[in-house]
Order: C-alpha cells, then sequence, then structure tokens
C-alpha cells in the first residue's frame, strides 16, 4: 500500500449527510473508474483509524493531482465525523491507494453499460460517467439511480446535465420516500423498472455494476436477473449492514 499526505482544498455540502472532499495530493496517482482511496487518521495517543472511499473524480489523461470523495457521515464511525465536524480546507489528510480491481468500468472497456446506485452508491459511478463525458465517448450508459429523498440525490445537477447532451446516456430516478411531489419514480425498483432502463440501451447490456447498501444490491442484483440479465455479467459492491 503507497501512503502519501494529501491537503484539502475544497469541501462541499452535498446532502444533509454527505460531503465532498477534494485533496491535492503530494505525489500523483494513477487510477481506474471505479477504485477507492483509504483515508486515515492517527490520533495523539498513535491510535489509528481508516476507512475505504470511492473516487467521485474522473482520473487525468496521464497522473492526478486531484482527488474527489464523498463521504457519508456515519454516527458511530471513526472517520466520517471527523472529516465532516473537525476537517477544514488546507488540512493535511493520509490518503492509501488507489485500490480495487473488480469494479471498474471505463469507455474503452465498450459497452452499453447499466449502471444501478442506491444512496451514496452513486460515488464511483461518478468517476466512470465524468471519465467517459471527459473522453467524449458514446457508448451507450443508463445510470438507475434510487435515493429516499430529493434531497439525497447526489450530484443530481451534474447527472442531469449528462443526461441533456445526447450522448447516449440516460438517467433512471427513484424516490423510495419523499412524499414532496416529484417527477421520479415512487417505491423501489424492481425488475419492470430495471427492464424499462435495459431498454433504453436498445441493445444488451454487456457489463452491469451495481453499488449501494446490501439490501440494495441484493435487491437490484434479483431486479436484474429477473429483467432477463445474465449473471455472469452483474459485478456488485457493498456497504453498510
Amino acid at each position: 500500500m503507497r501512503w502519501q499526505n494529501a491537503f484539502i482544498t475544497r469541501i462541499e455540502s452535498l446532502s444533509p449527510r454527505v460531503k465532498s472532499f477534494v485533496f491535492r495530493l503530494s505525489e500523483s496517482m494513477a487510477f481506474r473508474p471505479g477504485q477507492h482511496v483509504l483515508v486515515r487518521l492517527t490520533a495523539p495517543d498513535g491510535y489509528r483509524a481508516q476507512r475505504s472511499y470511492s473516487i467521485a473524480s474522473a482520473p487525468a489523461p496521464t497522473k492526478s493531482a486531484e482527488l474527489e470523495l464523498a463521504i457519508e457521515r456515519l454516527d458511530d464511525g471513526e472517520v466520517s465525523p471527523f472529516m465532516h465536524d473537525v476537517a477544514q480546507v488546507d488540512d493535511e489528510i493520509e490518503l492509501g491507494g488507489p485500490i480495487g480491481g473488480h469494479f471498474n468500468w471505463s469507455p474503452e472497456d465498450g459497452g452499453p453499460v447499466l449502471l444501478m446506485a442506491g444512496g451514496s452508491g452513486v460515488v464511483p459511478f461518478m468517476s466512470m460517467l465524468r471519465h467517459r463525458a471527459a473522453v467524449g465517448s458514446p457508448v451507450p450508459a443508463v445510470l438507475v439511480f434510487s435515493a429516499r429523498l430529493r434531497e439525497d440525490l447526489l450530484f443530481f445537477d451534474e447527472l442531469s446535465d449528462f443526461a441533456a447532451s445526447g450522448d447516449g446516456f440516460s438517467l433512471m430516478v427513484a424516490l423510495t420516500r419523499e412524499t414532496a411531489a416529484h417527477p421520479f419514480r415512487v417505491g423501489r425498483i424492481d425488475a419492470s423498472f430495471i427492464a424499462s432502463a435495459v431498454a433504453t440501451l436498445n441493445t444488451p447490456a454487456r457489463h452491469v455494476l451495481i453499488c449501494g447498501s446490501n439490501r440494495f444490491v441484493a435487491t437490484a442484483a434479483e431486479g436484474a436477473i429477473g429483467a432477463g440479465i445474465d449473471p455472469a455479467l452483474i459485478r456488485t459492491e457493498r456497504y453498510g449492514a
């Protein structure tokens, strides 16, 4: 594992429980969309805590001098409360990585690609979709994005811009607990909703990636199989209980 010190250059609230942190790296890093880095904190008594976070930013053509992480606050966590409540711009934070080799996708891998995200599970897909946009790829892609409330739709404006660009990317949103009127699907995703997402690709998906809580991943994977997707095409990444 390669560790380095990085400096926080920007902090932005994405939702009531998620903040974006942009880091300037002391050593430029090459990574693939979908990979993680470790954030490690060391207390004055030497105790260390670390947590893995997906990279939200797109990779640079060679190596990246900056990284963006989207960190959800977990009240019983050892890292996220510090990042949300204590960390400030110009603070020095230890990062390790990149890590992760199975949950990656780049336009050169081909498509079509079906992405399904639950809540903050959208973060690794932001790296993939930002990279797709940066290189001007026409590979067909659809993102099924499920969240509890409208305010939990991370990066929604940017994703909407991607969807409006006419380059073959589609965004389909489901809200499970929103009571205010909205134009999205009401309730959890299911096989029929996933089948409609697959239909927007026109040709069968070659890559299917699912990221979210254990419950979301199980539901999405079952729905994908019910929609006729070959289980061998499905890759998953889970977090939480």
